[in-house]
């Protein structure tokens, strides 16, 4: 007998509200207590739901403070996956930001760790008891991985692990929940059919950002002291910078990215997605990559995955401990909206007052060019239509194909055979790269300062296209998102209006308080050159920025 799709969304709904405990569900007037900035509403603390205990947990540790608690015992995982898996199941009835969630499994694993601990007196592994949430493209032993498809609904849950979930399972980390996704999983807005949308817990009336808008939203909320995202052209980076958090891009295969479900054609030559972290400091990013990385073993779970080890000392670090910082061009086809070119320009006066050494780059490095052969990868080549196969609607984000095509023409004609395409398309990607390769080699950088987005987090269904992320997939260069300053309404009153209705406008009152960032870049496989600039420039944002407003 066939069903409808609305009729398989029914089902999985109704099953994932039952996974939530009845003592962990908010009642009627406890859902009243929220208001559309979540965060302040402190919703998690006034419900009542979690202990003192709970509530100290997941607020006041970053995941390398909580490690050495429980390594030493000092916390049990026990403890710790309970406050989690708790704080994560007040966010999703707030927010919608998991997919699937298999808490009696995690607080087994979790009492499992315990006993170890307890009777052999050392620690499973480096992660030893931390519980860390998924986007939900990876898979997990005896969970579907649907990502945001209702055609998908129809799989069984999977028999096995992705190659990360493996290693991560091996170094001792609690698996607890998997998070949201849009549709396509190429959209900067987390909605689906199956499992609604995404909101942003610092204000809910703006996208949480996609791809891996869940776990932006999850760890905004406390939700997740660490999460595992991936980025093709933008999607860990995004979130990041919508809901506040730190996010990093590596470069590709440097984390297993293996036995993932993207609902993509695999094997076609074209940009790369990554895996990476989202969390709450940058030692909490370096703490993942070091770990996960470890000494370049991972090719052992993934065929894919580059066996080169993590350097605990960086290449090329500068003698006297200051950077050579280029900063990125404004693309006046995607003009930086007020309170985004104010937190850069702040970022770079109090660098520049650090005793860094701050590089204006060439508007000649163009951002748009750059989106143009972006898009023009993700739209050639056999795409299947899983959203036709099961008779769904187009989600609203999906439906208004965001494009870069506005800046100009593509950068490899059309009509070309499939052959001559992929080798034109190769070689403008070549000349795109010398070009940057040149650059920092002649302005001696040590990285790049940019920023994450033309915005901040916007209204729903309105973020458009990436160009300030996308930039750094065709180059395959990491990249990370840090956290600096909010949007104001006092300090950038005036609002603007593109020339363009495919990118979004700036409204004063829409976006106040909305979390700012910046994006720290650095060359292709200077992964660990990367984290250790943005965990200094952090720093210099941290304390030569906080005694006036940002």
């Amino acid at each position: 007998m066939s069903t409808n799709w609305q009729d398989l969304v029914a089902a999985k709904q109704e099953e994932n509200r039952e996974k939530i405990p009845q003592k962990w569900r908010l009642s009627t007037e406890q859902l009243a207590l929220a208001d559309v900035r979540l965060i302040e509403a402190d919703v998690p603390r006034r419900s009542g739901l979690l202990s003192d205990l709970e509530l100290d947990i997941t607020e006041n540790y970053t995941a390398s403070q909580l490690l050495v608690k429980l390594a030493t015992g000092q916390t049990s995982s026990l403890d710790v996956t309970t406050a989690f898996c708790k704080r994560a199941a007040i966010a999703q009835q707030l927010t919608s930001c998991l997919t699937e969630t298999f808490f009696p499994q995690a607080l087994e694993r979790a009492q499992y760790l315990d006993e170890y601990l307890k009777r052999e007196g050392k620690p499973v592994g480096p992660l030893h008891g931390l519980p860390i949430s998924l986007k939900d493209s990876f898979c997990v032993e005896g969970v579907q991985s649907t990502v945001g498809y209702v055609e998908l609904l129809k799989n069984e849950p999977s028999k096995t692990n992705s190659a990360l979930v493996k290693i991560l399972l091996n170094l001792g980390a609690v698996i607890y929940v998997k998070t949201n996704i849009p549709q396509t999983m190429m959209t900067g807005d987390s909605e689906n059919n199956i499992f609604g949308r995404t909101l942003n817990p610092h204000k809910t009336t703006l996208t949480a950002g996609g791809s891996s808008g869940g776990e932006g939203a999850l760890a905004a909320f406390r939700g997740s002291i660490l999460g595992v995202g991936t980025d093709i052209a933008g999607s860990i980076r995004i979130p990041a910078l919508c809901c506040g958090v730190y996010g990093f891009k590596p470069t590709t295969n440097r984390i297993p990215f293996g036995g993932q479900v993207s609902g993509a054609k695999e094997g076609i030559p074209g940009l790369v997605p990554a895996a990476g972290p989202l969390g709450h400091s940058i030692a909490d990013l370096q703490f993942f990559m070091s770990t996960v990385v470890g000494d370049g073993q991972s090719w052992e779970h993934d065929s894919s995955a580059v066996a080169a080890p993590w350097q605990s000392v960086p290449r090329g670090l500068s003698a006297n401990g200051s950077l050579t910082i280029g900063v990125l061009a404004e693309d006046k086809q995607f003009p930086l909206h007020p309170p985004v070119k104010r937190a850069l320009d702040r970022a770079i006066g109090v660098l520049t007052r650090a005793g860094h050494n701050i590089v204006r780059l060439s508007d000649e490095l163009d951002v748009a060019s750059a989106s143009r052969l972006a898009f023009q990868y993700f739209i050639y080549g056999p795409h299947e239509d899983l959203i036709a196969a099961s008779g769904e609607p187009v989600v609203a984000s999906v439906a208004k194909a965001a494009s870069p095509m506005f800046t100009g023409p593509l950068p490899v004609e059309q009509g070309l055979g499939p052959f001559e395409t992929i080798q034109a398309l190769y070689e403008t990607r070549q000349k795109l790269l010398d070009c940057w390769r040149q650059t920092w080699a002649e302005q001696k950088l040590d990285v790049v300062l940019a920023p994450g987005a033309q915005n901040t987090a916007v209204r729903h269904d309105t973020y458009g296209w990436p160009p300030y992320t996308a930039l750094w997939n065709v180059l395959d260069y990491p990249a990370c998102i840090i956290p600096f300053g909010k949007a104001s309404k006092e300090l950038d009153p005036e609002p603007m209006t593109t020339s363009d209705d495919v990118q979004p406008d700036y409204d004063p009152d829409e976006v106040d308080g909305a979390p700012c960032a910046v994006q720290v870049i650095a060359p292709h496989f200077q992964d660990e050159k990367c984290l250790w600039a943005a965990d200094i420039i952090d720093k210099v944002l941290t304390v030569f920025g906080q005694s006036a407003e940002v």
